[in-house]
């Protein structure tokens, strides 16, 4: 038992002098997929003979369709007990609990109104904006994991990471589980590879619209589809044979399915 190893970091990072304010390592983490989602916005719509000022523009939609939908995504879907319980919760975000499946609702309503401003098409923006979703989907994760919360289950295994602050038991008294957060944070940076050796593959612009897109929903819901199995559950729903994550990821999976269908049917009507 002695021999597991051990994540008891504290997850706050620093504390600013006079305000005393706390800053977490998950906040600056989220600065980190704010900044580097942005430049790679922008490099995908320079690229498509867009501007600065169109990739500026999607910068306050982007974050608040991000912030809000990852919220309000966690306490509809995982901790709406707590949200009734502490109402005010709902705004201390810095303390984690952000859900992908709300944060990507929030970035279609983003989409479409960045599609309707600028008249470029909404595949198009979906294209653009999927390596940013792979930074993001991994970098959060690794937040995640700075504040030992969405632990896997427990575990005998060589794999297992003990998790006192999450268990609150003494270090050598807590359980080894599932380090499901690193798991997830190594699946974003997979499907971000994947995403640019396919953009290369299919010649970059002259890829036809959807392709990227498709490519991320299908890789992404699919590897969090598996993922859950390693996850803590909680809640009733739960008590199904999926869990509430995998429930939420098929959406995601049919759809990127049901794209690159019409995709591929589209091609062969064209060869």
């Amino acid at each position: 038992m002695s021999a597991l190893p051990v994540w008891d970091i504290d997850p706050i990072a620093f504390v600013i002098p006079l305000v005393n304010l706390p800053i977490r390592y998950y906040s600056l983490i989220f600065g980190v997929v704010l900044v580097g989602g942005f430049l790679l916005f922008r490099w995908q719509i320079v690229r498509g003979r867009g501007t600065d000022d169109e990739a500026f523009s999607f910068v306050l939609p982007g974050m608040l369709g991000v912030i809000l939908g990852a919220r309000l995504g966690h306490v509809l879907f995982y901790n709406l007990d707590k949200f009734r319980y502490d109402p005010v919760w709902l705004f201390r975000i810095w303390e984690g609990g952000l859900a992908s499946h709300g944060a990507a609702l929030g970035l279609v309503c983003a989409f479409w109104f960045h599609s309707y401003q600028w008249r470029r098409p909404f595949l198009d923006i979906c294209d653009r904006f999927s390596f940013s979703a792979a930074l993001g989907a991994a970098l959060i994760r690794l937040g995640n994991f700075f504040n030992s919360e969405i632990v896997g289950r427990f575990t005998d295994g060589p794999l297992g990471i003990r998790f006192p602050r999450f268990d609150l038991l003494p270090p050598l008294l807590t359980p080894a589980r599932y380090p499901s957060q690193l798991v997830e944070f190594f699946l974003g940076l997979t499907v971000l590879g994947t995403l640019f050796w396919l953009d290369r593959r299919l010649h970059q612009e002259d890829r036809s619209r959807g392709a990227l897109a498709a490519a991320f929903l299908i890789f992404y819901f699919m590897g969090r589809f598996l993922v859950e199995f390693l996850k803590e559950r909680h809640g009733a729903v739960d008590s199904f044979i999926l869990s509430r994550g995998q429930l939420l990821s098929l959406p995601g999976l049919l759809l990127g399915l049901v794209l690159a269908i019409n995709l591929a049917r589209r091609r062969s009507r064209l060869d």
